[in-house]
C-alpha cells in the first residue's frame, strides 16, 4: 500500500531528528572522552611532578641522615671549633626542608600525600632541631638553638623513627595512579644511633672537653702615660683619667666575665673607687671595657688594680693587673 505524501514527509522528519540526536550524542562523547583524557593527562603530570620534588626533599634528608651518622660516629676526634661549625652546617639546612614541605602543599593530588609529607617533614625539622640543640647544650657550644615554636618533642629520635615508618607506608599512594610514581623511602640510621648512644661518645671525648681560659689582653689610660718604670703609671697633673681594659675568652665555650676596677688613693682629698663591669663573651672573641672616667688630682698618689673573675687564667695570661699611679704636681706636663 503506497504511503501518503504526509507519511512520507514525518519519516523524513524522524531520519532527520535521529541523525541529529546521533551527531549530538557523538560529538557529546567525543568531548567527554578528550577531557577525561585530559585530566588524566594533567594528574599524570602533576604527579610526576610532585614526585620530582617530594623525592628531591627526601634525598636531602637522607644525605642529612647520613651526614649525622658520621658527625655521632667520629665527632669525638674533632677540636670543638670544627665540630661546631659541622652541627652548624646541619643545623642551617633544616630552615630549607620547611619551606619545600610548604611547597608541596599544592596543587591537591589524591590520598592526601602532599598534607603528608609537608606535616611529617615539619615533624622531622623540630625533631632533628631538639636533636642538635640537645649535642649542643651537652657540649656546651653555642650554637645550634633549638625552635621557639610550640613544645619541643620529648622523644626526638623515636618521633623521627615512627614518622619514617608511617611515610615509607604512604609512599606507595600514588603507585597506581596516573603515571605511576616512585617516592623514595627515608632513612633513620641517625636517630638509631641517637637513641642506642646519645651523646656518651661525644661528652666522654678530650678533644671536645670544655676547658676555660680567660686574660687581661691590654690596657690603655688617657691622657697617655709619661715613660716611667714597669707597673708605674706616671701621669700629668689633670683631674679625670680613662681607663680601657682589653679581655680576651681563649675557650671555645660562651664565657661570662667580670672586670672589677679600684682605685686606692694614698693621699690627697679624694676617696677610694670601685667600679664593676660585666659582659658575656662568645667563644675566642675579645672585648674592650670603657671604664667610666676617674676623679684624680694634681701630685696624687695611688693604687690602681684591675682584675676579671669567670674562668681560670689562659697560659701567657694574667687575670689581674697592679699599677702604682703617680700624677704630676701642678704646672710639671
Amino acid at each position: 500500500m503506497a504511503r501518503t505524501r504526509a507519511q512520507r514527509r514525518r519519516h523524513s522528519l524522524f531520519l532527520t531528528i535521529a541523525l541529529v540526536v546521533t551527531l549530538v550524542v557523538l560529538i557529546f562523547a567525543r568531548d567527554v572522552a578528550r577531557s577525561a583524557h585530559g585530566a588524566i593527562t594533567n594528574q599524570r603530570s602533576e604527579n610526576r611532578s610532585f614526585a620530582a620534588l617530594a623525592n628531591a626533599l627526601i634525598g636531602q634528608e637522607n644525605n642529612f641522615d647520613l651526614r649525622m651518622v658520621r658527625l655521632l660516629q667520629s665527632g669525638a676526634t674533632l677540636s670543638r671549633p670544627v665540630f661546631d661549625a659541622r652541627l652548624n652546617q646541619l643545623d642551617q639546612q633544616l630552615s630549607y626542608w620547611s619551606t619545600s614541605a610548604e611547597l608541596l602543599r599544592r596543587p591537591k593530588l589524591a590520598h592526601d600525600i602532599n598534607d603528608k609529607i609537608a606535616d611529617m617533614t615539619l615533624t622531622r625539622v623540630d625533631d632533628y632541631e631538639e636533636i642538635l640543640a640537645t649535642i649542643a647544650r651537652s657540649l656546651e657550644l653555642p650554637t645550634p638553638s633549638p625552635s621557639a615554636n610550640g613544645t619541643p618533642p620529648s622523644d626526638p629520635a623515636q618521633s623521627l623513627d615512627v614518622t619514617a615508618r608511617k611515610w615509607n607506608r604512604h609512599r606507595f599512594a600514588l603507585r597506581h595512579d596516573p603515571g605511576a610514581v616512585r617516592l623514595d623511602a627515608l632513612s633513620v640510621s641517625s636517630a638509631k644511633l641517637f637513641m642506642g648512644s646519645g651523646v656518651t661518645a661525644l661528652t666522654s671525648s678530650p678533644s671536645l672537653a670544655v676547658v676555660r681560659g680567660i686574660g687581661i689582653a691590654a690596657v690603655s689610660v688617657s691622657p697617655a702615660p709619661l715613660p716611667a718604670a714597669s707597673g708605674v703609671l706616671l701621669l700629668p697633673p689633670v683631674l679625670l683619667i680613662t681607663l680601657g681594659v682589653s679581655i680576651v675568652n681563649t675557650g671555645f665555650v660562651e664565657q661570662g666575665v667580670t672586670l672589677e676596677v679600684t682605685m686606692s688613693p694614698s693621699n690627697g682629698p679624694l676617696p677610694a673607687l670601685r667600679q664593676t663591669f660585666h659582659v658575656e663573651l662568645a667563644p675566642l672573641q675579645s672585648y674592650a671595657f670603657t671604664a667610666q672616667e676617674i676623679a684624680v688630682v694634681p701630685s696624687e698618689r695611688a693604687i690602681l688594680n684591675l682584675r676579671i673573675t669567670g674562668a681560670p687564667a689562659s697560659a701567657g695570661l694574667t687575670r689581674s693587673k697592679r699599677y702604682q699611679v703617680k700624677l704630676s704636681p701642678p704646672g710639671h706636663l
